[in-house]
C-alpha cells in the first residue's frame, strides 16, 4: 500500500515519519476497515496501543467571552470524511504562536481513551479575525486552512480529535472529526453534532439559542455554521478540558468506550451523514442515536423511518431528541451542509411549551414519536431514576430487576415522555421527573418504550440523555448534574444495553 501523505507545503520530515511508519504498522487493520462484512475491526484497533496524551493539560477560557480559548482555536472544514478525501484545519492563536496539532482516535485501548494516530507541525500561528455578524446573527469563519490532510486508508471509523498546542505558552484546545465508512457493520454510532453546534456559543453569545434579546431562544430566525470553533460546553457542566470538541465527551464517549470495550461492530456518522446519505443507513443491522440529539432535518426523519420499514433496527440512547427541525444549507463558499436555522419543532405545540420564540414555528412538522416511540414532554427537563415497569420483558433479562426497581439518578435532564399509538409499542420503564420547580411545572413523567418494527426489528428509546453515565466513566470524565444526578457505571444498565445490542447482533441485514 502506497503511503497517503498530507497535501500540505508545510508538512516535515516529523510529519512524514508518522504517517508512512502508521501505514506500515497498520496495513492489516486498514484492509480490515475497508472490508465488506468484516465484523473484528473494533477488536483489532482497541488491541493497539493507546495513550492518554490525547487529554488536555492547559487550556483556558477567556472570562470577557465565557466560552472562547482565544489563545489556541480552529475547526475543520469537514464533520465527517472518508479514507482518501480531504480535509483542512482552521487554527487561530493569539497571541500569534507556532502551534502543532496531534491526532487521537478515541475509543477504548486497554482503559486509555484514545490512541494516536498523527503529528502534524509545527505551523506558524496568525491571529485570525472574528467574523462579521451577519444575517440572522451568524457568525462564519473563513480563515485559511493552516494544512489539509487526505485521510489514510488504515484509519478506521471513529471520533478523531486534534489537539491544539501553541508552543509559546503551552495553551491547548481541540478540533474534532469522524471518519467514516461505507462498509456493512453491525452497529451505527450517530454522533449528535447539530446538536452539539446549536448550542456552540463561540465567539460569546452567537449560539441557536440567542436572538440578541433573550440568551435562551427558541425559536427561528438564528442561523449558526460549522465553519467556526467549539466554545466550551455551555450548559449543565464546567468542562474547559473539552474545549473545541462539541459534546462529544460529555455524552456521546462513555458509550462509545463502552462498545468499544465490549468489541462490538462499530461504524461511526455524523448528523449529516444521516442527512445526506439514506442509502448509508441500510448497511448496518441497528442505528444508534445517543445522549442529548435534539435536532434533525426533516430528510433525518423521512430517511430513518425508511431504513426502520427497510427493517433497520433503531435504538434511542438519547433524550430531548429530534425536537427541533433545522434546514442545512451550505456555506458562503458553497460547501454543503455548514449552515442551518431552527424553522419548525416536530409534532404539534403541547401545552407547557412555552420558550422563547416556540410561538413562532408553523407546527407543520410531523411527530418525533412517530418514529422515537415518545414525545418530548413538557416540562422535558428534570430527572429520576430508571424505573422498571415490566420485570418479565427481555431487555431485564438478567438484570435481578424487580417491578418498581429503578436505576438512581439515570433519567435527566431531559426525556421523552408521551408514548405514541403505535401497534405493539409497549412502555419498559416510566416514572415522575423533577425539575426542581415548585407544583406540576416542576414535575413529568418519562417514558421508555419499544416497539416492532415491520420485519422483527426494533425501535427502543431510553428517554434519557444520561444513559452512557450508567455504562463508563473514560479518562476525563465529568459526570453531570442539575436537577438530579446519574450515580456512575450500573451493571443493570449495562445489561439492559447489552441485551438490546446483542439481539441487533443476531438480526440479518437488511441488503
Amino acid at each position: 500500500m502506497k503511503p497517503v501523505i498530507p497535501n500540505s507545503s508545510l508538512m516535515n520530515r516529523r510529519q512524514f515519519i508518522a504517517t508512512t511508519g502508521s501505514l506500515a504498522l497498520s496495513t492489516q487493520i486498514g484492509l480490515a476497515a475497508n472490508a465488506s462484512g468484516t465484523s473484528d475491526v473494533i477488536q483489532k484497533e482497541n488491541a493497539r496501543p493507546g495513550t492518554r496524551d490525547w487529554m488536555l493539560s492547559k487550556t483556558g477560557v477567556d472570562p470577557k467571552t465565557k466560552y472562547r480559548c482565544p489563545w489556541i482555536e480552529g475547526y475543520c472544514s469537514r464533520t465527517s470524511v472518508r479514507a482518501g478525501e480531504k480535509i483542512s484545519f482552521h487554527v487561530s492563536t493569539n497571541p500569534p504562536s507556532q502551534f502543532t496539532i496531534e491526532i487521537y482516535r478515541t475509543g477504548y485501548y486497554g482503559g486509555d481513551g484514545g490512541r494516536h494516530v498523527l503529528s502534524l507541525g509545527s505551523f506558524k500561528g496568525v491571529t485570525r479575525p472574528d467574523p462579521p455578524v451577519g444575517p440572522n446573527r451568524l457568525r462564519e469563519c473563513q480563515w485559511e486552512p493552516c494544512t489539509e490532510l487526505t485521510i489514510p486508508h488504515d484509519w478506521v471509523s471513529g471520533v478523531y480529535v486534534g489537539k491544539l498546542t501553541a508552543e509559546r505558552d503551552g495553551w491547548q484546545s481541540y478540533v474534532i472529526f469522524i471518519v467514516r465508512d461505507d462498509r456493512r457493520a453491525d452497529f451505527l454510532f450517530q454522533c449528535s453534532d447539530t446538536t452539539w453546534q446549536a448550542y456552540n456559543r463561540w465567539p460569546d453569545q452567537f449560539a441557536l439559542y440567542d436572538d440578541g434579546k433573550d440568551k435562551w431562544y427558541c425559536g427561528p430566525g438564528v442561523d449558526v455554521s460549522f465553519d467556526r470553533p467549539y466554545g466550551k460546553y455551555c450548559q449543565i457542566l464546567d468542562a474547559p478540558l473539552s474545549t473545541g470538541s462539541g459534546s462529544w465527551f460529555l455524552w456521546e464517549f462513555p458509550f462509545a468506550y463502552w462498545m468499544e470495550q465490549h468489541g462490538y461492530d462499530v461504524s461511526y456518522i455524523s448528523n449529516l451523514d444521516t442527512h445526506a446519505d439514506a442509502k448509508g443507513l441500510l448497511r448496518a443491522k441497528g442505528f444508534l442515536s445517543i445522549g442529548h440529539d435534539e435536532y434533525y432535518s426533516i430528510e433525518m426523519y423521512d430517511q430513518l423511518k425508511a431504513a426502520v420499514t427497510a427493517g433497520v433496527n433503531a435504538c434511542f440512547f438519547s433524550g430531548d431528541t429530534c425536537w427541533g427541525r433545522i434546514d442545512l444549507r451550505p456555506s458562503s463558499s458553497g460547501a454543503a451542509n455548514r449552515i442551518f436555522s431552527r424553522i419548525d419543532a416536530f409534532g404539534p405545540r403541547l401545552p407547557g411549551g412555552d420558550w422563547a420564540g416556540a410561538d413562532k414555528f408553523p407546527y407543520q412538522t410531523p411527530s418525533e414519536a412517530d418514529l422515537i416511540g415518545a414525545r418530548n414532554a413538557p416540562p422535558v427537563t428534570g430527572g429520576g431514576p430508571w424505573v422498571c415497569s415490566m420485570p418479565d420483558h427481555w431487555i431485564f433479562a438478567g438484570t435481578g430487576m424487580k417491578k418498581g426497581d429503578g436505576i438512581p439518578g439515570l433519567v435527566g435532564w431531559e426525556w421523552m415522555g408521551l408514548p405514541a399509538d403505535i401497534p405493539g409499542l409497549e412502555v419498559v420503564s416510566t416514572g415522575k421527573t423533577r425539575n426542581g420547580n415548585k407544583g406540576p411545572k416542576g414535575e413529568g413523567v418519562y417514558a421508555a418504550t419499544i416497539y416492532p418494527g415491520p420485519k422483527k426489528n426494533i425501535v427502543f428509546n431510553a428517554a434519557t440523555c444520561w444513559w452512557g453515565d450508567g455504562l463508563s466513566a473514560p479518562p476525563g470524565y465529568v459526570r453531570p448534574k442539575v436537577y438530579t444526578e446519574p450515580k456512575g457505571v450500573d451493571p443493570r444498565a449495562q445489561r439492559i444495553t447489552s441485551n438490546i445490542l446483542d439481539r441487533i447482533k443476531q438480526c440479518s441485514h437488511v441488503s
